[in-house]
Parts: structure tokens; sequence; C-alpha cells
């Protein structure tokens, strides 16, 4: 079952905890040191979330720790060879969403390649994906964040005008699919055994 994710926002009030993943309130407060006087540190911020009681620091309106600026957990059933990659675009997200995106455009790849795709074109892959129950919806998109479509970038390369809102969306389209076309027939495989029984 696919959980909605609120990404983290200064000064948001809840979001997904960027440790525990938990939609929780978040408490904001400015940073601090003491050199014989407290004084408050311009520009930085911590956060506190209320559900793992573990901070985050913000520095303007970017996280600076974590390292995942936020990004999504990986759906439980994402193949291991899809989730280091995934895991790998999670820890640079803050310091190079563009990389992050290339990242994360090949574990689009690599993911229809696992669903019984076959060759480079993931328009292709993504058609027969569809053929075999992923909502058209999720093609439009994969065309929004270049993926797929006349404006599409090749998976792995650094497309220069990708943001942290773009490896995103990337983010929660892979675990989209991922729970579409593996993690929704595993639960029903499991429904039909219990119910055979």
């Amino acid at each position: 079952m696919n959980i909605p994710y609120t990404p983290p926002a200064l000064n948001k009030t809840a979001f997904n905890c960027p440790h525990c993943n938990a939609f929780a309130n978040q408490h904001w407060s400015p940073a601090y040191f003491n050199w014989d006087v407290i004084r408050e540190i311009k520009h930085i911020k911590h956060c506190f979330c209320s559900h793992c009681s573990n901070y985050s620091f913000w520095y303007e309106s970017k996280m600076i720790f974590p390292a995942t600026g936020g990004a999504p957990l990986p759906n439980t059933d994402m193949p291991d060879s899809i989730r280091s990659y995934y895991d790998e675009a999670r820890s640079i997200l803050n310091y190079s969403p563009r990389a992050a995106a290339a990242l994360l455009r090949l574990c689009v790849q690599k993911l229809c390649e696992h669903l019984g795709g076959s060759g480079d074109n993931i328009s292709i892959n993504m058609n027969n994906l569809i053929k075999q129950g992923l909502p058209a919806k999720m093609q439009q998109s994969l065309q929004v964040v270049h993926v797929i479509g006349p404006n599409a970038v090749v998976p792995g390369q650094i497309d220069p005008k990708d943001t942290i809102d773009t490896a995103t969306k990337l983010f929660i389209l892979i675990n989209l699919i991922v729970d579409v076309m593996i993690s929704q027939p595993m639960e029903i495989d499991k429904l039909f055994k219990t119910a055979s029984r």
C-alpha cells in the first residue's frame, strides 16, 4: 500500500522525518552558540522530530544534516540491485541533486529491466509495464521529470536543470512503481494462498 510522503521543508510544522521517515510534527528553533554570551547563529535553524527525537539542521532554506535531504526510504520490496542506486542517490541528494536525479533515472531503467523490460528504451519498457497494470498517469509523471518523452535525459547522465524537487519526485515515482508492480502483486498472492487453504 502506498503511503503518502511529505518532503521536509524549512519551517514546515509536519513532514516525513529524514531520520525515521515517519510523518510527524516538527519543532523549529534558531541555533545558538555560547562563547561567554549566548548568541544566535544567523541563517541556521534546527528542527526536532516529535516521533524519533532526532534533529535536522538547516542553513537558510537547505537541510544540511542529515545529508539525505529527507528523501523517502526505499520501498521494502525494492530489489537489492536497484536499492543500492536508490540509497546512493539518497546519500548525495543535498550535495548534488543533479547527480541524485541521474542515479534515479538509472534506477528506473534497472527497475524496468527487473520487471521484464529489454534494451535501453525506457519508453517502450514503460508502455509494456502499463499493459501489465501500471497506471497510465505514471507515464505522464515520468515525462515531467525527463525520464521519458521528447526531453528525456539518458539514465545516469547529469541534467543541469535538475533540482532537489526533481529528484524528490523521482524518489516518489520509483517507490510507486515498486508498490504497484511488486508489492501489491505480492500482497494479492499472499491473500490468495491464505484464502485457498
